[in-house]
């Protein structure tokens, strides 16, 4: 009995504080493990209903506040299993090659010494477009090999954690490499010029997450993300966004960038997807993300294998279907919503300024 109470207050605690809309680390880190926390609620309420012989009002009040949890959990990551109505539509009929795009994002952990898991991934899959995280110059050298087949390459090698690189067979239009917030950390923004002639934006991001190792608040990685969908939803373009985000898909702050953006989220009404940590299946958790405007459909979705990081690679591949435009229906976001957004972004502007004031910031 006495175990089935702590776990309880275990899960009232980790959900109430997952509620509380301040940036510390400390706070944001409950944003994560929702699915664990549901797990414990139901191991708790099923506990506490076996052991339970005398019902006091405190012991009644326990199981409807983790009832509470419970459904509130559930809320929050039904979206992301197939009983949820899915935000991005399968693509049917034929399969005009023109149209596709694919991606294949993968966080390849600097000190990973297996170059040759990922580039076997790439030679098997043949994705149009690969995007790396944590490349350093070793991975660099290690990808030279791809670029044969890849030639358009934008190359950002940190020893920081933060490097990135792009490879990519299809045209890039005026790439650029811009450090929003941060002189620590890069993104890249670019048109592709898709086979059939289309010009699409594509955004590639890794913030830093909040951590007591990284960044202790959530504040400039929530203002990047932001200050990217406020650009997408000023200028209406086609365009994907994709990254490791180190934020989970139903947080608030990537629930708000989906309303500000108008982009769609292809796990909706699928799967969590999981990419991280390779190592603990129990804590898992989705970081690497691929989000796009409404004007394409989904061919498929899939997480690949283990490539020696800590994160899975996930493959995305995706057709351009401009009716689809008129169909899809993107998040509203309210006057409230921009509000917060434009708020928060200031504040990110603001925390920049006084962390890097050598830094001459590379705003959208």
């Amino acid at each position: 009995m006495l175990f089935f109470n702590l776990l309880a207050g275990l899960v009232i605690f980790a959900t109430l504080m997952a509620l509380i809309p301040r940036n510390q680390w400390w706070f944001r880190s409950f944003d994560f493990p929702r699915l664990q926390i549901l797990t414990l609620a139901v191991i708790a309420v099923l506990g506490l209903l076996c052991s339970m012989q005398h019902w006091s009002l405190l012991q009644v009040l326990i199981v409807v506040l983790l009832l509470g949890c419970s459904l509130y959990q559930c809320k929050m990551i039904l979206p992301y299993t197939p009983v949820w109505p899915k935000q991005v539509r399968q693509h049917r009929g034929q399969h005009d090659l023109t149209r596709q795009i694919s991606l294949l994002v993968s966080n390849v952990l600097t000190p990973n010494p297996n170059k040759t898991a990922l580039i076997e991934l790439v030679q098997q899959h043949q994705p149009d477009i690969l995007i790396t995280l944590e490349s350093d110059a070793a991975w660099e050298q290690a990808l030279n090999v791809l670029e044969t087949d890849y030639p358009h390459v934008v190359r950002v090698p940190l020893d920081n954690l933060y490097g990135m690189h792009l490879y990519s067979r299809l045209p890039l239009i005026e790439p650029e490499v811009k450090f929003l917030l941060s002189p620590e950390i890069p993104s890249i923004h670019t048109q592709v010029r898709l086979r059939c002639g289309k010009l699409i934006w594509l955004y590639c991001l890794h913030p830093k997450p909040p951590s007591p190792t990284e960044a202790k608040d959530s504040t400039l990685r929530d203002a990047e993300l932001l200050m990217v969908g406020d650009h997408i939803e000023q200028y209406q373009h086609t365009c994907i966004v994709a990254g490791d985000l180190n934020d989970v898909a139903w947080s608030r702050t990537t629930r708000l960038f989906q309303r500000i953006s108008g982009l769609l989220d292809p796990r909706v009404g699928r799967y969590f997807m999981n990419t991280f940590h390779v190592n603990y299946s129990v804590l898992r958790w989705s970081l690497d993300h691929v989000f796009h405007s409404t004007d394409f459909s989904l061919i498929d979705m899939q997480r690949m294998p283990n490539i020696g990081s800590d994160h899975f690679p996930v493959l995305t591949r995706l057709h351009y279907d401009p009716a689809l435009d008129a169909v899809q229906d993107e998040l509203a976001s309210t006057d409230a919503d921009q509000q917060e957004a434009a708020e928060r972004i200031e504040q990110g502007i603001e925390q920049a300024q006084v962390r890097h004031p050598q830094h001459q910031a590379d705003f959208l």
